[in-house]
This record gives structure tokens, sequence and C-alpha cells, in this order.
């Protein structure tokens, strides 16, 4: 067996979460196609598999099968529009655990405005975010999609969105402020106005 059919073979998921320093950034480099053309030590250490291992592959080798398609698909879009996008994934190591992180996004163009690389960041996400908010919903999605597909999938999380006054990115906003607010962490941190892109808010959470 080839190294290229080894590190396709299907990874066997384990309820377990990898262990991990959570004050650490994960990141990556893929190309137009989220082809892998870097990763960095935290993110080898992260996701088990080694540099060798994660150049030229897809990024979606890390997805885990507890994710929803919808919200790659709103990524993704996003992303091709030239939009960075905050999503909570449940990513897959190499061991068959899970690590749950916040994505943030560089997008590099060339001469001509075309993308080129997107430069990718990811935090750990609090606990309770997910076990309280982030988990119920996504198994929804992920039921609707088992059931009826992606398009109602999404139906779905835009009504939900919808009925909270919220963007898919306000809300995981509001859930991660709400939480650092309860845990008296950033206390000293007042509510920021709302901007199309949150660049207060999230450019404090990824240190940029």
């Amino acid at each position: 067996m080839n190294q290229e059919n080894q590190l396709r073979t299907p990874v066997t998921v384990i309820d377990k979460e990898v262990t991990w320093d959570k004050t650490q950034v994960i990141m990556s480099k893929t190309n137009a196609f989220g082809i892998i053309e870097y990763a960095n030590e935290v993110f080898v250490d992260v996701c088990g598999y080694e540099d060798y291992e994660l150049m030229g592959q897809p990024h979606n080798i890390i997805r885990h099968p507890d994710m929803p398609k919808v919200i790659f698909k709103v990524l993704w879009e996003n992303l091709k529009n030239g939009k960075n996008f905050h999503a909570i994934v449940k990513n897959l190591a190499k061991s068959g655990r899970y690590y749950w992180v916040i994505t943030d996004f560089d997008i590099a163009r060339d001469e001509n405005g075309v993308i080129v690389n997107y430069f990718g960041r990811r935090q750990a996400v609090p606990q309770e975010v997910v076990t309280m908010h982030i988990e119920p919903l996504y198994k929804k999605l992920l039921q609707i999609e088992a059931a009826s597909g992606v398009e109602f999938s999404e139906k779905y999380l835009i009504g939900f969105l919808e009925e909270k006054k919220r963007t898919y990115v306000e809300y995981i906003k509001e859930l991660i402020f709400e939480h650092e607010k309860a845990q008296a962490k950033f206390a000293h941190y007042e509510e920021e106005q709302d901007t199309e892109e949150h660049k207060g808010f999230f450019s404090r959470l990824f240190n940029r």
C-alpha cells in the first residue's frame, strides 16, 4: 500500500477529545481549492498527521463526520467571495479523536485580484458554548441533511438565525462573548459596537 492510500484509509472515530494546549493558534495555508501548502507545528501536533502527510492534501482530510455539510457550504461561499468567515468546527484527528475550533482567515490575491491562497487561524472554543449551543444545532442540521438534504439543512439554519435576528457570525460572536462575560475573564471589556466584519471582537480573540 502506498503512502497516498495509507493516508486515505478511513479514520476510526473515537468519542474522545484531543489533549492540546488550547492557548495556541492552529495555522495553515491552502491554495484557492483548499489544498494544504503549509501547516504550523501546532496544527501538526493537534491533528496527529506529519507535515509530509498533510502537504498536498485537501483540508477536509480533518473533517469530522459530526459536521453538517451546510456549515462548510456557507464558509466556502464566503471565502470564495473574498469574505473572512468565523465558523465553529469539529475536526477529526488522525487518532480518531476530535477537537473543536473557531476559524479566522486572511485571503491572498494575485495582481489580477484572483484569490490564490487562504491563510487560516484556528483557536479553541469554550466547551460550554459547544455543549450548550453548537452541538444541539449541528445535530439537528445533520439529521435534516440525512433526511432531506443540504438544501433543507440550509433553510433550517436560515430560519434559526432569522429567529435570533443574527447572522451566523453574529450568533457565534454573541455566544463566545456571553461566555466570556459569564466567566468574568474579560470583565474589563465593554460590549463592542457591532460592525459588518466584527473586527474588534474577533481581532482580540485571535490576537490580531
